[in-house]
């Protein structure tokens, strides 16, 4: 009997194609925008062009200067910052117009570099052009010593060396982060439409009362409709998984060559699908009583959406640690241990005994939920609208 409700009900969801939008495609086309956002932003940005407008008087100067800049191009204006203002060049040289001859002088010499640091662009021009005048500072200064025959190490005391204690790059760390955000936001988007509409549809449809009084046991119904909600976003999310993997392949340069599994590539995609499944069930739980107590579909989803935030707001706390900080509770807090399972398996850990609290702390909500979603659904004023 539980079977055959479970395929019923499977089904009809599947047959909706309001559900098979928002499960499926709608899931895969926010990872894509995500994943594609997340490449753009750990890119150095050499394979775009940009444009920095400077003095005529200053052009030759200025292709000397940014000669190990092949991708920034000179454009020169009687006035640069109108260029910069009016959005036809990304940054803009501004100097007295004897930079240079006030250098070879011995006189002071100033430059100003205009831009708009809140722009992606501009902040990378205004970046470079400051790291280009910071090193033609330092072998101006080298050869003013030469010449006075001082020993260049005299204005350079000591040296400041940084090592990583971690071998990872800030791409894997930021990769860590996207896919336990992707897998959140793609299991909840995805099962949620079948939630609301399995409980809170229902009842809002007047088809409730008819399927109680099948001689069917109430907790049948309900572990079945709560197994139809977990199937979706299990499915969502081994699509959305698969997607972003084959897009991170075949569509990105930087996040893949970020990814090296080694020898260990099949236990970590076999732990992750089985995480994916956990947090499914969990999540469809959760879903499942916020469908109960709604009396209509977009009551349901009201209450829904707040499950939906929550699981955003762990990636702000993990981002800021590093793997070898994180602790127990790091594992044991429901929503929070996905993102820091999932981003050890990222960099290539594989802990069992984390594992295995993540999916014990969220087997044991999955009880408790159903539990309290029994007990409602043995009630007629939680079942009937």
């Amino acid at each position: 009997m539980l079977l055959n409700i479970y395929l019923k009900e499977l089904k009809d969801c599947f047959r909706d194609r309001r559900t098979l939008l928002l499960s499926v495609f709608l899931p895969i086309i926010m990872m894509t925008g995500l994943t594609l956002f997340y490449e753009k932003l750990v890119s150095d940005g050499s394979d775009s062009t940009y444009t920095l407008a400077v003095d005529e008087s200053f052009k030759a100067e200025s292709e000397q200067i940014f000669d190990t800049y092949p991708n920034i191009e000179i454009q020169t204006s009687e006035n640069p910052e109108q260029l910069v203002a009016d959005g036809e060049a990304h940054a803009a040289l501004v100097t007295d117009g004897s930079f240079m001859k006030n250098i070879e002088n011995g006189t002071p010499a100033s430059v100003s570099i205009i831009g708009n640091s809140y722009s992606e662009n501009s902040a990378y021009v205004i970046n470079a052009a400051a790291a280009a005048f910071s090193a033609l500072e330092k072998n101006i200064v080298q050869e003013r010593l030469q010449t006075e025959g001082v020993d260049a190490s005299l204005i350079q005391p000591f040296t400041v060396e940084q090592k990583e204690i971690s071998s990872e790059d800030g791409t894997i760390n930021l990769l860590a982060m996207l896919i336990p955000l992707i897998m959140a936001l793609a299991i909840g988007v995805g099962a949620g439409p079948a939630a609301s509409d399995l409980f809170a549809g229902e009842k809002e449809r007047k088809t409730m009362e008819a399927l109680l009084m099948t001689p069917v046991n109430r907790t049948t119904l309900l572990i079945a409709k709560w197994l139809v909600i977990s199937t979706i976003g299990v499915l969502t999310g081994f699509v959305t998984l698969l997607v972003v993997s084959l897009e991170i392949a075949f569509l990105t340069e930087n996040l893949r060559a970020a990814v090296d599994f080694g020898n260990q590539f099949i236990e970590i995609i076999g732990f992750a699908l089985l995480v994916t499944i956990v947090y499914s069930m969990f999540n469809a739980a959760l879903l499942m009583l916020t469908s109960i107590a709604g009396k209509t579909i977009k009551e349901s989803q009201s209450y829904s959406t707040p499950v939906m935030m929550i699981s955003m707001f762990p990636m702000m706390i993990v981002s800021s640690l590093g793997v070898n900080e994180l602790t127990v509770q790091h594992f044991a807090v429901p929503i929070l241990n996905l993102f820091s399972v999932l981003k050890e398996l990222t960099v290539g850990i594989i802990n069992y005994e984390h594992l295995l609290l993540m999916i014990g702390t969220n087997l044991l909500c999955v009880i408790a939920f159903l539990i309290i979603g029994r007990l409602l659904f043995l009630k007629d004023k939680w079942v009937m609208n």
